[in-house]
């Protein structure tokens, strides 16, 4: 087995961030099933935001190796991209909402396909990008597909997604830790 890089391994936090941020954003969406669309979008927004900064702060302070840098701050662009227009433009109707969020899906869960495909020879961890990557992507393609669905059926497809989503990266999460941690067995800890 090959281990994954050392500075992927040191930003493991991250990828756990971005999940519980996403397990809360789906587990609120389903307990308030009938929030108003602009409690959604504000959480929506609050999710994508939280998702971007914490990927910027990862690849800038050399959380993915050298190749897949640039995926990671393109991911983290769009994602605070997606947050402000949420944000800034709460009033958007409910259609404009799902397209805004199957863009987002779409968009980010390419980019995490890309730089799957991209540490393709980093260890052992690699289907776990592919896989939320084309979750995202899945996700987006089906609310692209059906957009006419009502607010409620909505509002629970866009929780079980973020859960699913973020149990993906708490898996992630943990393995990288765990490859770290096995890789730093007997040996003087390291700065982070």
């Amino acid at each position: 087995m090959r281990l994954i890089a050392e500075e992927t391994t040191r930003h493991w936090w991250s990828y756990a961030v971005r999940g519980v941020a996403a397990v809360l954003f789906g587990v609120l969406a389903i307990v308030w099933p009938l929030m108003t669309l602009l409690t959604l979008v504000v959480l929506f927004g609050a999710f994508a935001v939280i998702s971007g900064v914490v990927t910027l702060v990862s690849a800038m302070r050399g959380g993915d190796p050298a190749e897949s840098r640039p995926w990671a701050l393109a991911s983290g662009a769009l994602s605070i991209v997606a947050g402000a227009v949420a944000w800034l433009w709460p009033g958007i109707t409910t259609f404009a909402l799902l397209m805004l969020i199957a863009a987002f899906a779409v968009l980010v869960g390419a980019v995490e396909i890309a730089a799957a495909l991209r540490r393709r020879g980093n260890g052992e961890t690699e289907w776990m990008y592919l896989a939320y990557g084309g979750l995202a992507v899945l996700f987006g393609i089906l609310m692209f597909l059906w957009p006419g669905s009502g607010a409620l059926a909505l509002t629970w497809l866009i929780g079980i997604f973020a859960i699913v989503y973020g149990a993906a990266l708490l898996v992630l999460a943990y393995r990288i830790r765990d490859v770290r941690h096995k890789g730093t067995a007997g040996t003087a800890p390291h700065a982070v």
